[in-house]
């Protein structure tokens, strides 16, 4: 890092809300903000709205530009990292965005790209459950699940964009559902936050939830997890066997997971983990032990993520850190 230079902006871009924080040196944070992305407005705009909201916060921490080491961006969709180009997200609408020459150029500092998935676990790394672990797999149920594996402090990536597509691990090849990559029987199509939110408007569609029916009826875009939640504590018996499914699936997925990296700990993220933390991490457990190579059983360990909102922007500020350490100590 060059002297003068030490604070870092982590920038999550989400396909709702983005959110940038200003951190120093140690990583702790001095200013955050955040806004809507209104990514359908298209990519000039939403790169000014990043920008405004990167400057909101500089000035929020009273630190100029020219103090600014780095800027670490996590993105959802598929990433060309060495070039730092968003190349598609599915989630922004976006194609082919040069993040790295943008805003490079605005803030003259050194910036890279991060697969979200990745700057989360990274952040719960560095700050989170992740502390004092060398060998970690994280797993984050969502609309998808997301995968990021991190050994010995490097973020295991592909040698262009990031890997461990753990949502997209086979579990039903003949009998599954379609999955949005396009195959068939993917694990997120039986164990994903949406899958789960699928079958249960089905089963208040039937009566069988009726909890779940009077607050949400059977939109899928309205049963989010703390519903899902509210409905197996009112007594929706059909939703929390839904519910304990979808857990004994990602269970047997994390199952794969660990008999390929062996970590020293799984962290599970996500909104489920927060509303029904005990329940549906007991689930998960039980069944990634019953499927786990037995020879593997005694050390595994499954840990809830702890950071919620914030681990992605501590990931990527973190991340871009690692970097700028890694150029210096070749240099």
């Amino acid at each position: 890092m060059s002297k003068g230079k030490e604070f870092f902006v982590g920038f999550d871009l989400g396909g709702t809300k983005m959110m940038a924080t200003v951190f120093d040196a140690s990583l702790n944070k001095l200013c955050s903000a955040r806004k809507k992305t209104k990514a359908q407005e298209g990519i000039k705009k939403g790169l000014t709205r990043m920008e405004d909201l990167i400057n909101e916060c500089l000035n929020g921490a009273g630190i100029s530009k020219t103090e600014l080491a780095g800027i670490g961006i996590g993105c959802p969709g598929v990433l060309d990292i060495k070039r730092g180009v968003l190349r598609e997200s599915a989630n922004l609408g976006w194609e082919d965005v040069n993040l790295k020459a943008y805003f490079s150029e605005k803030f003259s500092c050194y910036v890279c790209t991060i697969n979200d998935v990745d700057a989360g676990l990274y952040g719960e790394y560095k700050k989170g459950a992740g502390i004092n672990y060398s060998r970690i797999v994280g797993v984050f149920p969502g609309t998808g699940i997301g995968g990021a594996c991190i050994i010995d402090g490097i973020i295991m990536m592909g040698k262009k964009t990031s890997c461990m597509e753990i949502g997209h691990i086979c579990v039903a090849p003949e009998t599954g559902f379609l999955c949005g990559c396009g195959n068939t029987g993917c694990l997120e199509t039986v164990a994903s936050r949406l899958a789960i939110a699928s079958q249960a408007a089905a089963a208040a569609y039937r009566g069988q939830a009726p909890a779940l029916l009077a607050r949400c009826g059977t939109d899928i875009a309205a049963i989010k997890s703390k519903d899902i939640a509210y409905s197996i504590s009112a007594g929706d018996k059909c939703v929390e066997q839904i519910v304990r499914n979808a857990a004994r699936w990602l269970g047997c997925g994390i199952s794969i997971a660990v008999d390929l990296l062996l970590p020293d700990i799984v962290i599970i993220g996500g909104g489920l983990v927060d509303v029904l933390p005990k329940f549906y991490l007991d689930e998960i457990y039980d069944s990634a032990l019953k499927h786990v190579m037995p020879s593997f059983r005694k050390i595994l360990r499954i840990l809830p993520a702890q950071l919620g909102d914030d681990a992605v922007t501590i990931g990527a500020a973190g991340w871009v850190k690692q970097l700028l350490q890694s150029n210096n100590e070749l240099n």
